[in-house]
């Protein structure tokens, strides 16, 4: 059970109101996900409850109508009450709620008190604003209120992509927009700069687009808007740069919903009306690390510090002193590996990738590189590790693509295995053996499975139906069928899985079903096939499912996913098919069929392993000394979870089963999805042809993992990523520290005398390498690289606290202690090499290079920063480490990557960027050339009282909107000059001519 909240708002589970629904003294949740168990709870609550008070009613009436509970949604008894909102004067965050009100028809009584009142005896400070929703029930988050409120109308659903806008709205926008908010009604200074990061995230975002999420508006785009708009009022500059955002914005300001909220707010004070509140109001804390959700970190310095203990700096300084002394050597790996007696035996399988393509940026990132990150830095360790790999090259895919190359199945396979081996050798990805599932060890291996499966009687046969495409002469794979699903209604369900809905679906219940293909709709042919009975198997694979998953690391989804699966029942899973291209099957009267790719893929591991080592049984029938881990993408984790293993138990050999079940989110470009056909996205191919290097991809794509949900590669983010973490904290760090040595020391360590602030530093980075160590060893690796960038941070800052380049002109202490400071950092550079080897191999041998570092500091047993480059070490010849991604260079790859389709697309949505109605709409026109009348009205007369600025400020923004409002209505371009817009007015000229 997994409740999610947002914006710091209080939650509850359905497992918590089993225990306690007698008593509603808890806080009304936002989001909560729920299983039929839960369901289940909460319809036996509703039956001893079926007329209940307002707080118990409101809150499963929402809960009732967030998931699609119509049963739940008709037994709440609901009483009708007012909602009351309490805000201090101008409050910004305010606007959130009242424009949420506004559009869902909510009525709230709005209640302004003073912002030093104590308005609830429980908080010791104030909170604004706070919604009240009776009995003693409040909730303190804008975010959430906005977010609770907007759920009241069932036009406006809530998402997951709605979500994140709203945590990056807090934790990432906040954070710079708070200060910046203080500086310019403080009359403070404010840096216009602090905020151009997270703007120009936002931009990107809004491009082509009307709304932040999908085609509509939602939380998002309120939460948002509110943010910006005590901003954008008070100085109308800080967003002239960004085109989508003023398209965006403005098309919201002007909207009655909107205008209604900031009359309420300002009581027509215009921007002044924010100032007390603002100045009142505590500033945000950024976060140690802004996540990586949407991107948008602040191109300042991040300042790390870390309250360290006088135990921590004492072991650091005895270990800095004394450490190397007992420092474990790297391991010597000597092929073939096999387990060892005491040993740490890890055994990596990353999913094994289709032939018949090239894999793409989430392909690489969702299997092979995140377990290339793991097997390196398990031999960081000195694990016994092995990792294995390999092509899929049976199945109707292949067939296929043969059929289109004019070629032999086994002519296409070795085709792309060596397209697959070279795009993984450029991306540094280190197998031990990358291999294929065409071999005779593959045959001998499936079928003895089988054979063991048929024996224990977990098979059975079965009459099916299958979908026989005539033009094409073949039956169709699950994959290569697609249509509506019989679920959703989703229109291009796969024959397997929807991936909208997620659910498992039969090829034949496809509804208007087509062949993939050639567009044909395929006719249903019945066939006799084999089933793996997974009925019979469901208290083994439960057992193991529940084991290992609690024992090993699962990542959430895995959990999720498979506890779904066994808790929905298991059904027989057909195993042959109607082919020729793949393992047959050697059971009499099915020698013309072979095997399905689902059973006979996984096996491909174990096939792959017997290539490697004709001694693969140690690895793979030893369950009690190996442990095993898999990754993939979450659509794999069914047949790694329950199949594969199921196919293992059955065969009651003593298989090695997966001990780590590790599944990605799944990886999207530019908010849409790769497309090979469409030429959409970057695929691997097709890196190495931009000129980047394959160590900086491999920085971004770990950087922005889908390890929680799913992400996207932004080219801004990704030229932001570069030229902010890279290029001006790793490298800048790195290359200032071995420069100043080299022209100030002739390249030589000098003699380090450690004073009080040294030795805290060295607890600090022992500290960040420790956390490293423990992420890494839980595989969530984008949080262990958070700890590399952090630990350059703390060199950048002991680098401008000390300042080396003044200490070293003084007295011979000073240039002392420069050389301490810099032989202190030149050894935190050689232990970011080694930290780096698992994320940017080829960066990690470079510094060695230029440290002339010893391989035997790549090791990282012990978690403790040894001093490995002592007094009189001589480094090599320093160079910059990264080099600065133009906007240029990308603005090209961009549109490269774009698409053939994008420019009709982007033709076809541009008037839609700026209004919900498209194009041309001459009722919105007639009714806005009234309020510009209007509006141009209450500017003249502000400008002949000559009202206060500020206020006058405010109308004439309003106005703006609405011209823009009025040119898209037309089907115009509202960032068009007017006609003879930029002329000379008739100013004299010098000499006194016009």
């Amino acid at each position: 059970m997994t409740a999610l909240s947002c914006q710091r708002s209080m939650i509850i589970s359905p497992h918590a109101l089993h225990d306690c629904h007698t008593d509603w003294g808890l806080s009304l949740p936002v989001w909560i996900c729920c299983s039929v168990d839960d369901e289940i709870i909460i319809k036996k609550i509703l039956s001893e409850h079926s007329s209940c008070g307002r707080r118990t009613a409101s809150f499963l009436f929402t809960f009732a109508r967030n998931f699609n509970i119509t049963d739940l949604e008709r037994a709440v008894t609901v009483t009708e009450f007012e909602m009351k909102l309490i805000t201090d004067a101008g409050n910004q965050h305010t606007l959130k709620a009242l424009v949420a009100a506004n559009l869902a028809a909510v009525n709230i009584e709005c209640k302004v008190v003073n912002s030093a009142d104590q308005v609830l005896p429980f908080l010791k400070k104030n909170r604004f604003p706070v919604l009240e929703l009776g009995d003693d029930e409040h909730l303190f988050s804008a975010n959430a209120i906005c977010s609770y409120i907007l759920g009241q109308s069932e036009t406006y659903k809530s998402s997951v992509h709605i979500d994140e806008w709203l945590e990056w709205e807090a934790t990432q926008l906040q954070p710079f927009l708070g200060p910046y908010l203080a500086a310019i009604y403080g009359s403070g200074k404010a840096e216009v700069a602090v905020l151009e990061s997270s703007l120009s995230h936002l931009n990107a975002k809004l491009d082509g687009k009307a709304y932040l999420v999908e085609d509509a508006l939602s939380a998002a785009d309120i939460v948002v808007w509110a943010a910006l708009y005590p901003a954008a009022t008070k100085n109308t500059a800080i967003i002239a740069n960004y085109q989508h955002i003023q398209h965006w914005y403005q098309s919201l300001t002007s909207q009655d919903a909107f205008q209604q909220a900031v009359a309420k707010v300002t009581e027509g004070k215009g921007s002044s009306a924010f100032k007390a509140s603002i100045l009142a109001q505590p500033l945000v804390a950024a976060p140690k690390e802004l996540t990586e959700k949407t991107g948008g970190d602040s191109p300042r310095e991040e300042c790390i510090s870390h309250d360290v203990s006088i135990e921590e700096i004492s072991a650091a300084r005895e270990i800095w002193l004394h450490g190397h002394k007992t420092a474990a050597k790297p391991k010597k790996r000597v092929h073939p590996l096999l387990p060892e007696e005491g040993a740490h035996n890890i055994l990596i399988t990353s999913a094994l990738p289709y032939v018949n393509n090239v894999p793409h940026l989430g392909n690489i990132i969702g299997c092979v590189l995140s377990a290339d990150v793991f097997s390196r830095f398990c031999r960081l360790r000195n694990y016994n590790v092995l990792y294995v790999c390999g092509t899929d090259e049976y199945g109707t895919a292949t067939e296929t693509k043969a059929v289109e190359e004019g070629v032999t199945p086994q002519e296409i396979c070795a085709k792309y295995f060596e397209l697959h081996k070279k795009v993984y050798e450029w991306f540094d990805i280190d197998f031990d053996h990358f291999g294929r599932t065409t071999t005779p060890q593959q045959t001998e291996i499936a079928q003895d499975i089988f054979w063991r499966l048929h024996k224990n009687n977990y098979t059975t046969e079965d009459t099916v139906q299958q979908l026989l495409c005539q033009r094409c002469n073949r039956y169709l794979a699950d994959r290569f069928v697609e249509g509506i699903c019989p679920l959703c209604n989703y229109e291009d369900a796969r024959g397997d899985q929807c991936d909208k809905c997620g659910k498992l679906i039969v090829a034949t219940e496809l509804k208007k079903p087509r062949c993939k293909v050639c567009g044909d709709s395929p006719i249903i042919k019945q066939s006799t096939h084999l089933f793996l009975d997974l009925p019979a198997l469901l208290p083994q694979i439960e057992a193991f499912v529940k084991k290992s998953s609690a024992e090993g690391d699962w990542t959430a989804n895995s959990k999720l996913i498979a506890s779904t699966w066994i808790r929905d029942g298991l059904k027989p899973r057909c195993i042959t098919r109607d082919l020729k291209w793949g393992t047959p099957v050697p059971l009499e009267g099915y020698t013309d069929k072979v095997f399905y790719v689902w059973f006979d893929a996984p096996i491909g591991y174990i096939s792959i392993t017997a290539c490697y080592s004709k001694d693969w049984e140690k690895w793979w029938k030893n369950p009690q000394q190996v442990q095993m881990y898999n990754f993939m993408a979450k659509d794999n984790v069914p047949f790694h979870s329950i199949v594969f293993p199921g196919s293992l138990i059955g065969a009651t050999d003593n298989y090695t089963l997966v001990n780590h079940l590790i599944a990605t989110e799944y990886l999207n470009y530019e908010d849409g999805k790769f497309s090979k056909s469409r030429g959409v996205g970057v695929f691997g191919d097709q890196a190495k042809e931009t000129g980047i290097p394959a160590d900086i991809w491999r920085f971004y794509l770990l950087y922005v993992r889908p390890e929680n949900q799913d992400s996207s590669f932004s080219w801004s983010d990704f030229v932001l990523k570069n030229n902010s973490e890279l290029l001006n904290n790793l490298g800048n760090f790195i290359n200032r520290a071995l420069t100043f040595l080299e022209k100030n020391f002739g390249g030589v360590v000098p003699e380090m005398v450690l004073v009080p602030e040294d030795e805290k530093l060295l607890a600090e980075v022992t500290r960040e390498l420790q956390e490293y160590i423990k992420y890494l060893d839980k595989v969530k690796i984008r949080d262990a690289l958070r700890c590399i960038l952090n630990i350059s941070r703390l060199g950048n800052q002991h680098i401008q606290a000390n300042k080396p380049w003044v200490l070293v002109k003084g007295s011979d202490t000073d240039k002392t202690r420069a050389g301490t400071v810099i032989g202190v950092c030149v050894n935190i550079s050689c232990l970011l090499s080694v930290m780096l080897q698992p994320y940017m191999p080829q960066t990690s041998k470079i510094i060695q290079q230029q440290l002339n570092a010893d391989e035997d500091c790549n090791v990282l047993t012990e978690g403790s920063f040894v001093c490995y480059l002592k007094t009189g070490h001589k480094i090599g010849k320093p160079s910059p480490l990264f080099n600065k991604i133009e906007q240029d260079l990308v603005e090209s790859l961009k549109k490269r990557f774009s698409g053939q389709q994008s420019k009709a697309e982007k033709e076809n949505t541009a008037p839609a960027a700026a209004t919900t109605g498209g194009g041309a709409n001459p009722a919105d026109a007639e009714r806005l050339e009234k309020e510009v009348t209007q509006q141009g009205e209450v500017v003249r007369k502000l400008k002949t009282e000559k009202a206060d600025k500020e206020k006058i400020d405010v109308e004439v923004q309003k106005l703006l909107a609405l011209k823009r409002a009025l040119a898209i209505s037309k089907g115009e371009d509202p960032d068009a000059k007017p006609a003879g817009a930029g002329k000379s007015k008739g100013k004299k000229k010098k000499g006194g001519k016009k």
